[in-house]
């Protein structure tokens, strides 16, 4: 089934020039990744600290296959360094 995932970054102030490049940079791999069926980001426009990253995949197996490979030293990305707090994720199943 598939799955969408979100996730809400709140990027730090002194990082909001770099955060747009890091972001486009960082999402070639989410993209290429097996599984990945498309990413749209969003940014808030009232709050141009705040974006939200929508990502769809096969499945939820897919998803977790990306976050690990993410959490190796061959898959970290630069996001860390522009963003502040947590990176929240929420999956939802895509039913229509």
């Amino acid at each position: 089934m598939t799955v969408t995932t979100l996730l809400e970054l709140t990027i730090k102030p002194e990082s909001l020039a770099d955060a747009e490049a890091i972001i486009t940079e960082t999402l070639v791999a989410t993209r290429a990744f097996a599984g990945n069926q498309g990413v749209t980001v969003a940014a808030d426009v009232a709050d141009p600290l705040h974006y939200v990253l929508v990502q769809t995949w096969d499945s939820l197996e897919a998803d977790d296959a990306y976050r690990a490979w993410r959490a190796t030293p061959e898959g970290a990305s630069k996001l860390g360094s522009v963003t502040s707090g947590r990176v929240l994720t929420r999956y939802r199943n895509t039913t229509a």
